[in-house]
């Protein structure tokens, strides 16, 4: 069965995710840990949490995926940026540890001109200091489209993260298709190719879920800015090649496409129309 869901809100809880993602048939979903554009969590409803746990068992809902808020620089230059992000990235995995054996994405920033090894460097000391060994919850990077002075648009980028990080046996990756498209790894025209150097490079066994996305933007444009699923330069024939790859078809797929519930809705059953059982 394709697992297959989209980005609900959870402004109003985890009971309320839930039915969101019955409506938009969804049987996995992603939502923010706090607000994407502030740093300020709500206080964890334990009863809610509780009864999503059981709705999430009798449905079949599974991988749940937390993103990170886009304020957060893992690797900033300012002090003060930095211990923000640092901060948060610790608060965040200390909650999700509440809902454990899911998964944790985040952007691994922009060295504001310090230098990819700088960045790296920084990501580095991030994880390290808010992972912990009995943490229960997979820590995600993600692939980036490159823009700026980003880090992790390309495959060894992420390999150094996960090879110098203290508990790198708990990091994968979340490839984003509009991303690595934007990047230059052309997965419309060489996704075998693509998904050969992610191998050598990375490992598929640290691919954990994947971003499936279209792009308003050209391959190679470094621009990261999402489209419709068929609406964009990579197509819809491209999506069903992704969604049906052996060595994708079995991950979970989360939609971050420019929708509303509505909108997913419908993705996601054309996807799942697409999709070979």
């Amino acid at each position: 069965m394709l697992m297959i869901g989209c980005h609900l809100s959870a402004s109003k809880g985890f009971c309320a995710m839930a039915k969101d993602a019955e409506y938009t048939g969804s049987n996995v979903f992603q939502f923010f840990t706090r607000n994407p554009r502030g740093g300020a969590a709500k206080e964890l409803d334990m009863e809610d949490i509780g009864k999503f746990l059981d709705i999430a068992r009798e449905r079949g809902i599974s991988h749940l995926l937390a993103h990170a808020p886009y304020t957060i620089n893992p690797c900033a230059a300012k002090p003060q940026v930095l211990e923000f992000a640092r901060n948060t990235m610790a608060d965040d995995l200390r909650r999700m540890d509440n809902i454990p054996g899911n998964m944790y994405n985040f952007h691994p920033g922009s060295h504001v001109g310090q230098g990819i090894e700088k960045g790296i460097e920084l990501i580095v000391e991030t994880l390290d200091m808010a992972m912990y060994p009995s943490l229960q919850t997979t820590v995600l990077l993600e692939t980036m489209a490159g823009k700026g002075s980003e880090v992790g648009s390309r495959f060894q980028e992420l390999r150094e993260i996960i090879d110098r990080a203290a508990l790198g046996d708990k990091i994968g990756v979340c490839l984003d298709t509009c991303h690595v498209y934007d990047a230059g790894y052309d997965v419309v025209g060489d996704l075998d190719g693509v998904l050969t150097e992610f191998d050598k490079v990375i490992g598929l066994n640290r691919l954990k879920a994947i971003h499936i996305n279209d792009s308003k933007n050209p391959f190679m444009s470094h621009k990261d800015r999402h489209e419709v699923i068929g609406g964009g330069s990579l197509g819809l024939d491209a999506f069903k090649r992704i969604i049906n790859h052996p060595a994708l078809r079995a991950l979970p797929f989360y939609l971050e496409t420019p929708n509303d519930l509505d909108g997913y809705k419908k993705e996601i059953a054309m996807l799942r129309d697409l999709y070979e059982d």
